[in-house]
């Protein structure tokens, strides 16, 4: 476990860290766009859920 990883379960372990990250999982990774979404829209939003993917595994591990 690094410190980093540490940090980032402190920082998103505690209720308020946690609601930040479940509005973030919403408006990502539960995010639907329809079928006229542009090819730079699917990659806007695929690196964002990547990026709140990459945090909860930070989390996770810091535990």
């Amino acid at each position: 476990m690094t410190e980093i990883e540490k940090n980032f379960a402190r920082t998103f372990g505690t209720s308020d860290g946690r609601a930040v990250l479940a509005h973030l999982r919403k408006i990502t990774i539960e995010r639907v766009l329809g079928p006229n979404a542009t090819d730079a829209e699917l990659r806007s939003v695929e690196a964002q859920r990547a990026l709140v993917h990459q945090i909860e595994q930070l989390s996770e591990r810091g535990k």
